[in-house]
């Protein structure tokens, strides 16, 4: 397929480089910096124990450059959508609703390209591949995104590797999990054909989402769709495969025709767990090309107690979350807003706040969600009044509003994620939502009401507490606010004046009103509560 071509000129190169992009981090406080040397063994013990994106530079005897962690964070992916994370699911799918295209600009004015690595000079050694978890099966780069183009159709494709490091001009990959890349892949080894594969590292948020959004389309141009704006990108050297020509560094080759002949992994994956050992294709090295103030990359993924650290994780929850609220602006009245569970493994936990205007909206969201949304294991809806990003306000709504001979929605039989060590190698299982919110059209009863500290912030609107019953009947803290006291004692005094006299009720609720009564007792007016301990 044909690209546009264009002049290097025409283009902003810093705009989207990953060095601007973390300068902008360090100005919002997001990134810790290690100035001091640091061995390549002791980077994943560092990039683990800081939420915050690590910059660190002098990695390894080479003392190079490298950045970590900077997708993996909310207030980081706003950023890189430039806007606040409230507003960042419309940004995303604005971005993908307007289309746009790469222009390919001539090599010398492309700045990944101004360093030029090719024949005896390769050394994959150099870089800093390093051990990310105990058990993985060598040191790895984790923020490599893969360009290919199908040999059949021209159709060039996006994706997201690793490489786990073999020798001075080999890696291992893994090209196992279905993917448009597999596809390709497998048809080049059934012709017993190589398949030229282009890898660039070092790259800027947005570009990690084009390599993950997976359309119809010739993938390259998710590039400049993601960015909002037309992206240069420039031909490999030794390959025809296009890439970014702002990124930091490229990796050039091909994987040979000979298919999954090398075993490779384990991993730590996205859900917190190894993924285990298999026969993968090697990637033999042909060229690396680079800036010439290079800045690496490396991504925390699969740390099972800090998910919500990991890059990968933060990315599929701003996704899902995305995704989640475009259902449901179709399938319910009132949704309010999405949360999802960075920490449940692989995003499968997510929350969903609402305002139910009829019954049965909130099953209908978990139905919807857990039909459309492909990744979701468990869904929670909440009223409006919980705030859903904390912790103790969505527990003690699960523990007080849920009961699960009702309000549990139970699906089986449905496609789960093939990761999920749960599943214990099947493909499909069940998937569970939790109705969390109260009864609908009984708001306002006091049973149902939450219970928190009396706020008393207004001014005196009447003389006195008889005064004050005559306008409506009101709670004892809202006669006490209504009459301007500061103490209290004197309306409980004043209410018993009222008790004495025979002129004082009170609802099933609890409001005072001026009713007739029995002097020196308390009417009731209408009926009180069902008391469910009283026997009857």
């Amino acid at each position: 397929m044909s690209t546009p071509s264009g002049k290097g000129s025409d283009f902003d190169f810093e705009k989207f480089r990953l060095r601007t992009f973390v300068d902008r981090l360090i100005e919002m406080d997001e990134v810790e910096i290690h100035e001091k040397p640091v061995a390549l063994t002791a980077l994943a013990e560092i990039i683990e124990g800081t939420p915050k994106a690590l910059l660190f530079k002098k990695a390894g005897p080479e003392q190079l450059e490298l950045v970590a962690k900077v997708n993996a964070g909310r207030a980081r992916i706003a950023a890189a959508f430039g806007t606040t994370y409230d507003k960042v699911y419309d940004a995303f799918q604005r971005r993908l609703a307007t289309p746009q295209t790469v222009v390919e600009i001539p090599s010398d004015e492309a700045p990944v390209q101004a360093v030029r690595i090719t024949g005896d000079d390769i050394d994959l050694t150099r870089l800093p591949f390093y051990p990310h978890h105990e058990f993985d099966g060598s040191c790895y780069i984790s923020a490599a995104i893969d360009h290919t183009t199908d040999p059949q159709t021209g159709r060039r494709n996006v994706g997201s590797r690793r490489l786990s490091l073999r020798n001075r001009t080999q890696a291992g990959t893994n090209v196992t999990a279905p993917s448009d890349l597999k596809r390709i892949y497998e048809g080049c080894v059934a012709r017993d054909e190589g398949l030229p594969i282009s890898f660039a590292i070092g790259n800027h948020p947005l570009d990690f989402y084009a390599a993950t959004t997976r359309k119809p389309i010739d993938e390259i141009n998710l590039l400049g769709t993601l960015r909002g704006e037309t992206a240069p990108v420039v031909k490999s050297l030794t390959n025809d495969n296009l890439v970014p020509a702002d990124c930091e560094m490229i990796l050039e080759g091909y994987l040979d025709e000979r298919g999954y002949v090398e075993p490779e992994g384990p991993y730590g994956e996205y859900m917190g767990y190894y993924g285990a050992i298999h026969l993968d294709p090697v990637f033999t090295c042909t060229a690396i090309t680079m800036r010439r103030d290079v800045l690496h990359q490396t991504l925390q993924h699969g740390s099972a107690f800090v998910l919500d650290q990991c890059d990968s994780a933060c990315m599929t929850a701003m996704r899902v979350e995305s995704e989640a609220m475009s259902v449901l602006r179709h399938a319910v009245r009132e949704p309010l807003g999405v949360r999802l569970m960075e920490v449940s493994g692989g995003a499968s936990g997510i929350r969903v706040k609402l305002r139910q205007h009829s019954p049965g909206e909130a099953r209908k969201a978990i139905a919807v969600l857990l039909g459309s949304v492909h990744w979701l294991k468990h869904v929670w809806v909440y009223d409006e009044d919980i705030d859903i990003e904390d912790e103790r306000q969505v527990e003690w709504a699960f523990g007080t509003r849920f009961q699960a001979d009702q309000d549990i929605v139970l699906l089986t039989g449905i496609m789960g994620m093939t990761m999920d060590p749960s599943l214990q190698g099947r493909r499909t299982g069940g998937k569970a939502g939790f109705d969390c919110t109260k009864p609908i059209g009984r708001d306002g009863e006091i049973p149902l009401t939450r219970s928190a500290a009396a706020i008393f912030r207004g001014t005196a609107r009447f003389q006195t507490v008889e005064q004050a019953l005559e306008a409506e009947p009101m709670f004892y803290a809202h006669l006490v606010e209504a009459i301007g006291s500061d103490d209290g004692r004197d309306v409980a005094c004043d209410l018993d004046a009222l008790r004495q006299s025979g002129k004082l009720g009170r609802d099933r609720d609890g409001r005072y009103h001026l009713s007739e009564s029995k002097p020196g007792t308390t009417g009731i007016v209408g009926e009180l509560y069902h008391d469910p301990n009283d026997g009857t």
